[in-house]
């Protein structure tokens, strides 16, 4: 028996006034794939996922998630999906407790399982003593926390994910990880976008690499490290999307912030 498909994406594109964003995506997504979707800043990564969560129209190509054209205008299959943005405006006024309670109703869960399961979950976080207080007095870490939480309260199979470390503490990082590959082992699929190589890598077991609007690599790391003969994912991101003058950039950059600019032509 073969895998199950979560996604499949047929030649999707995407236009706005004057951009060619996507230009033909085709990707096949399984069960228990942790995908690191990466791309230079405008390469089409964000455009992508707001696709996949229909928060994006007038796109020409067919999106399915769970077997289900998400244009057709059933939207039952959003009780499968979590999503972690890179910012969100969460609700300053509310505590964590009424805001995961919130989402939990959302996803149809019962208020008080809703509530009881979220102060389990953030008392994992160390975030149980201040679980009824209001978001306001957050700090950005634990603002990420109360948003990883509400996006796998309701136990999604599908779990989209936009750089969702922001702001956290070393110690939240590396459970997040291990969060991450545990669901994985238990069949569940993460859509991971991120601009930080090193943890995409350490993450993923197959990585996409978008390059102006199309897919220019898709492996696992060590299968894209055979490819270009590259020593780290940073690298092979350097090599596939041309970008090799980053050490005179950051060279030129400090000999202008100390005042030595030219001393290295002398």
């Amino acid at each position: 028996m073969g895998r199950e498909r979560i996604l499949a994406l047929r030649d999707l594109q995407m236009s706005f006034p004057g951009k060619h964003v996507l230009k033909g995506i085709d990707l096949d997504v399984y069960a228990g794939e942790i995908i690191g979707y990466i791309g230079a800043n405008g390469a089409g990564k964000s455009t992508t996922l707001k696709i996949m969560l229909g928060l994006l129209d007038g796109y020409e190509g067919l999106v399915e998630i769970f077997g289900q054209n998400i244009a057709d205008g059933d939207l039952s299959y959003k009780k499968r999906i979590g999503y972690v943005p890179e910012s969100a405006d969460l609700y300053d006024n509310l505590t964590a407790s009424e805001y995961c309670i919130f989402t939990g109703q959302l996803y149809g869960m019962e208020k008080a399982e809703a509530k009881d399961k979220a102060l389990q979950l953030l008392t994992l976080f160390e975030m149980g003593d201040v679980f009824d207080q209001r978001i306001s007095s957050y700090s950005k870490g634990m603002r990420q926390k109360v948003l990883f939480t509400s996006a796998v309260l309701h136990n999604p199979d599908l779990l989209f994910l936009d750089e969702p470390l922001s702001g956290l503490d070393a110690n939240s990082v590396i459970i997040i990880k291990d969060i991450l590959e545990e669901m994985c082992e238990q069949g569940k699929t993460i859509f991971y976008s991120s601009h930080i190589m090193e943890v995409v890598e350490n993450i993923s077991n197959r990585i996409i690499l978008l390059v102006d609007g199309k897919i220019a690599a898709d492996g696992s790391f060590d299968e894209l490290k055979d490819q270009s003969q590259q020593g780290s994912l940073e690298k092979i991101f350097n090599q596939l999307t041309g970008f090799d003058e980053h050490a005179e950039t950051a060279a030129t950059f400090v000999d202008i912030v100390t005042g030595n600019s030219g001393v290295r032509n002398e």
